[in-house]
């Protein structure tokens, strides 16, 4: 699913991770650790072609990232779920109108059908009571269930979350990284996580990648 053989990336022309080898298959669940301004996030807005590679070999699905077309970067992007540390909910819609938008965006003409899936997302998320709250009517827990609904809309093969749980205590933290657990389980979905706490893997295991020194380690 994603593959990258001697990848440099770089953010403000400075390099950001160099010598990058990774290879990530279906299902995997994925801990990405290290400190802030190692890479983490770098790395993953390479994978969404927002950050461009530098050099290497850069490949997912069947897109290579070091020449991929303008065009092609929105069909890219809707294969891949992306879940904020600061939720990037609009705040003049409500949680509902936050999802009919991005299907709207995406291409999803028939408004039954929006009905249908954005019913389907709110539930699996447990928020499907609390379609008709604005963002700032909802706890910070409430908005990132809501922000995971919105990244499962396309059925993504791929979900990258950055630091999921940052803005959260640790109790909700805990019950957002169970819910993207079982996201993995159930739905067969690849998701990396960045992430500074090292219980969650405890609690939920999964393979470990680390961004030090400006290389990925695993």
């Amino acid at each position: 699913m994603v593959e990258y053989k001697q990848v440099e990336i770089l953010r403000n022309e400075h390099v950001a991770l160099k010598d990058v080898n990774l290879k990530i298959g279906r299902g995997e669940f994925v801990y990405l650790y290290g400190r802030v301004g190692s890479g983490k996030t770098s790395l993953m807005k390479s994978m969404y072609a927002e950050v461009p590679i530098a050099s290497g070999q850069a490949r997912i699905f069947e897109y290579d990232l070091c020449d991929i077309r303008a065009k092609e970067i929105p069909f890219l992007r809707r294969k891949i779920g992306i879940v904020f540390q600061d939720f990037q909910l609009l705040s003049d819609r409500t949680a509902y109108s936050n999802l009919e938008f991005v299907l709207e965006a995406t291409g999803w003409a028939d408004k039954k059908e929006r009905a249908e899936r954005i019913e389907k997302v709110l539930r699996q998320v447990g928020m499907l009571t609390k379609a008709y709250k604005m963002p700032h009517q909802l706890s910070g827990g409430e908005q990132q269930r809501v922000v995971i609904a919105r990244a499962l809309l396309n059925e993504p093969s791929l979900i990258l979350a950055d630091e999921p749980t940052g803005n959260l205590d640790p109790e909700t933290g805990e019950q957002v990284m169970e819910l993207l657990y079982s996201i993995s389980s159930n739905n067969g979905a690849t998701i990396v996580v960045a992430t500074h706490n090292p219980s969650f893997k405890r609690l939920f295991p999964g393979r470990t990648l680390r961004c030090e020194d400006k290389k990925l380690i695993e």
